[in-house]
């Protein structure tokens, strides 16, 4: 089963920050107002400090993530070799491959062992 909690996080987060967006143009709205009755320029700066932060936890909160795809060319026929752990030689799940800075790693689900993945030459 797949740990649910970082999507929990993202709907926490995107909810706290649309209540914050309301808030702060709400409160932007209302130093505009009151702007008109006294201390204009404060006031009209204090509305646009709080529009631009408003803006900006909008726009955190509504971008889409990047989709990297990775491509790989083949010099001729690939046959897939299974992976074992260097620790414990158990095989390895290819949904266990993740790619940090360009480089595969692979954690072993029986040890815990994190090792890089590298193609052995073959001669």
């Amino acid at each position: 089963m797949r740990d649910a909690t970082p999507q929990i996080n993202v709907k926490i987060l995107t909810i706290l920050g649309a209540i914050a967006v309301a808030v702060l143009f709400f409160f932007g709205v209302i130093f505009a107002i009151a702007a008109s009755v006294q201390a204009p320029l404060t006031r009209l700066s204090a509305s646009l400090i709080l529009f631009a932060v408003g803006i900006a936890i909008a726009y955190y909160i509504t971008r889409k993530p990047k989709t990297v795809v990775h491509q790989v060319e083949l010099s001729g026929r690939m046959k897939a070799a299974p992976l074992k752990c260097p620790n414990c030689s158990a095989s390895i799940d290819v949904n266990q491959i993740k790619i940090v800075s360009g480089v595969p790693y692979a954690t072993c689900t029986y040890c815990g062992n994190t090792f890089e993945v590298t193609e052995e030459p073959k001669w």
